[in-house]
């Protein structure tokens, strides 16, 4: 019965466990499988929806004011006209691009008093989900256990292919189909993407990201993390593009607000679009990664951070400049120390080495058993039991790679603006070689658009401090030598002493640190511009940087990695036939989930334990004046001193933030916290610095999800800005007068 399920489709598994040994908590859920699943757990725990109430595609539900921000965060309808809750970290790059040093709406903020100022941001979307189906069985027909992966893989699109070919969707929808499980099964979602997404609405920084990057994954936390946006569409409520006279979007259903606030244990629904997971790896990956991969890649973070900050400082143009670039760089940084800490703290490898001793017992158990009835069944049992050993040969095979990969990527691609901007006239240069004028032409004009945006925010001095310090990182570490031979050669060939030479060589003599010298090559015939990138210092060296690493580590990384991704499908597909006791949800992988728990403290270490709420005192008593990261609003101040909080406040009190147990990660940035009636809470942003973990190993003890609480939200929007106009179209309840 069990097996036949698992090659129809995994989800009917779930359907027959009748034990879950997951915590409360724990887990990233499907809305569509909530009736069969969770409902009955999320009641018990003080939900007083049923789970048509969260996800139906019949009637509009919660998931129909959950929306997809620009593909990377979450946010919410608030307003019956369309009005979207986020945070002001994932709308900080519009903010910026809004910004100057005449209008810094970063540093003061901004209020649309009037639907015609809402800002434009040309680029931006807002996508909701029509429908989710499992469609596992059309995916995998014809996909057979004996073959290779080439094969399966070729079978397995093309009936994705099929899929999207034939279904039926109608002028402005759109299907995607996602695997779960390791490739094990597949769902499709129904989408609907609106383009004329405009800002309404971002406290000044000194709120929306008050305590930056020190208070970044930290509890407890003072950050009023939220900005609002606006979705409109054509005169038929469908999408279109932006047009003065489109119309406020009209949602089916929009997210009420309650007034009543939170207290410990009570009932937390948080709704959204988790980027990605990986609670099921084996505990070599988890060791590795503690103990080789996040060191390195902390490391070089860290370096490039001091230099940046300093500049920041330093320099206010550089700082707005460079504001959103090292908040997202420092996000990881941090993160990647939390985590490491935190899977040190909870043993998170002594528990997966104890989970797999359990399930090689189980495996060899079932092997003995089924060796009495058909050899074939026995030597499928006898496979689960090889996987372990076989993921332990693998990982030790991959490591001097996957260490190569991270720094190439760190510091080639992501840390020195230089670098990958020069990769992107490789590929320009590519396009022409491969694809002649008519390639060049088209990439190059996808690319002035990047490159305008991209020069706007560059600072060369800054970027050359970051490559000198870098490339020594990355020269005297990569494990495997052949791969900084560019950086030997460059140093040899040029009788350069030093990295800071090697800096002063590349920068001083490239075209590419500048916009206008950029354009000018731009602006000649296309033979001539190859000619002249390909003898640029920046170009060589990045061509030379990416050849070494394809030819000799890339493919034998991807190599490797496809054998593991193979065997971790086998891994994922053992453990639920191995567990039938185990309630298993699938890994996050950017669709949308629902994940439920309660407002609790945590223990974060001997002698200190967390409440769950943090307050408007908090902020005062962090508060440094003329600090970037902790000034305050003589404004706020003022109202804080007179304890003017409004409807807002609770017993002369005004809440800023509180945690939960809910189990999120990056993309639920954004995510909006649901109460037990299906209203409004708080705006969830941040994760508790010792449970960062949980993208690898949830821990009840020590996970925390950071929101916003939503009458810090109201608060600002009504008494600090005054823009009332905003309170006016949202509908404030109290739901716990019921």
């Amino acid at each position: 019965m069990i097996k036949r399920n698992l090659v129809k489709g995994l989800v009917l598994i779930i359907l027959l466990v009748n034990a879950h040994i997951t915590f409360a908590g724990e887990g990233m859920w499907l809305p569509m499988l909530l009736k069969s699943l969770n409902e009955g757990e999320m009641q018990s725990m003080g939900m007083k929806m049923s789970a048509e109430d969260v996800y139906s595609v019949n009637k509009g539900s919660l998931k129909d004011a959950i929306v997809h921000f620009g593909g990377f965060c979450t946010s919410e309808i608030i307003s019956d006209q369309g009005l979207l809750l986020t945070n002001h970290h994932c709308g900080y790059g519009q903010i910026q691009s809004h910004t100057s040093l005449e209008n810094n709406y970063i540093r003061d903020g901004f209020w649309a008093t009037s639907m015609d100022q809402e800002l434009s941001n040309p680029g931006l979307t807002a996508t909701f989900i029509v429908r989710m189906d499992d469609v596992t069985e059309a995916i995998l027909k014809g996909v057979t256990d004996e073959m290779n992966e080439k094969t399966r893989q070729a079978t397995v699109s093309k009936n994705i292919e099929l899929l999207k070919a034939t279904a039926q969707l109608s002028e402005y929808e759109d299907i995607s189909v996602k695997p779960f499980y390791k490739g094990n099964q597949y769902f499709s979602f129904t989408t609907i993407t609106y383009k004329d997404v405009r800002l309404v609405g971002t406290p000044p920084e000194s709120i929306g990201k008050f305590g930056a990057d020190t208070d970044n994954w930290v509890w407890p936390r003072h950050t009023g993390d939220f900005a609002l946006f606006r979705i409109y569409a054509d005169e038929n409520n469908m999408p279109a593009e932006y047009s003065p006279n489109n119309k406020p979007y009209k949602p089916k259903h929009f997210l009420p607000i309650s007034l009543d606030g939170v207290a410990q244990d009570d009932f937390t629904l948080v709704f959204g679009f988790p980027g990605r997971t990986n609670e099921y790896l084996p505990s070599y990956a988890v060791q590795q990664t503690v103990d080789v991969l996040n060191p390195a890649k902390i490391e070089i973070r860290d370096k490039a951070l001091k230099i940046v900050d300093a500049e920041m400082r330093a320099d206010p143009q550089i700082k707005i400049q460079y504001a959103s670039k090292f908040a997202r760089i420092a996000n990881y940084w941090k993160k990647w120390i939390g985590e490491s800490q935190g899977l040190k703290a909870t043993d998170g490898v002594g528990k997966k080495q104890r989970f797999e001793a359990e399930f090689t017992k189980r495996a060899l158990n079932l092997t003995d058993k089924k060796k009495k009835r058909k050899k074939k069944k026995a030597m499928a049992a006898n496979a689960n039991a090889e996987i372990l050993p076989q993921f332990e040969q693998l990982y030790e095979a991959i490591e001097p790679y996957a260490l190569t990969r991270d720094y190439f990527n760190e510091v080639v691609y992501r840390n020195v603006e230089l670098l990958s901007t020069s990769n992107y006239l490789v590929r320009l240069v590519n396009r022409y070689e491969n694809n002649g004028e008519e390639g060049y032409n088209n990439y190059k004009a996808r690319l002035e658009g990047y490159l305008k945006g991209f020069y706007k925010d560059y600072q060369p001095k800054v970027d050359k401090k970051v490559f000198a310090a870098l490339m020594e990182l990355y020269h005297k570490n990569v494990p495997i030598q052949a791969v900084t031979g560019p950086v030997d050669q460059m140093l040899s060939q040029r009788d350069i002493s030093n990295y800071n030479g090697l800096a002063d060589y590349i920068y001083d003599n490239t075209l590419f640190t500048r916009f206008d010298g950029l354009m000018r090559v731009f602006a000649m015939n296309p033979d001539q511009a190859v000619e002249k990138i390909k003898a640029d210092p920046a170009y060589l060296f990045m061509k030379e940087l990416t050849t070494a690493y394809h030819d000799n580590a890339e493919t034998q990384y991807d190599e490797i990695n496809k054998k593991i991704t193979t065997l971790m499908r086998s891994y994922m597909k053992a453990q639920m036939q191995l567990f039938p006791e185990k309630t298993f949800y699938p890994d996050a992988n950017s669709t949308m989930r629902v994940t439920y728990g309660k407002v609790a403290g945590y223990e974060a270490r001997d002698a200190v334990f967390y409440k769950p709420n943090t307050y408007l005192e908090g902020v005062m008593e962090k508060y440094v004046p003329g600090d970037y990261e902790f000034d305050v609003k003589p404004k706020l101040i003022d109202l804080y001193e007179k304890k003017d909080y409004g409807q807002y406040g609770e017993n002369g009190k005004m809440p800023v933030c509180f945690i939960g147990t809910n189990h999120t990660t990056g993309g639920n940035s954004g995510s909006p916290a649901i109460d037990a009636y299906g209203n409004l809470i708080g705006l969830n942003f941040d994760r508790a610095w010792e449970g960062t973990m949980s993208d690898i190993n949830y821990d009840p003890s020590i996970c925390r999800n950071i929101m916003v609480d939503i009458r810090y939200v109201l608060f600002i929007v009504d008494k600090f800005a005054g823009a009332t106009n905003l309170i006016d179209e949202m509908k404030l309840v109290h739901p716990k007068a019921k």
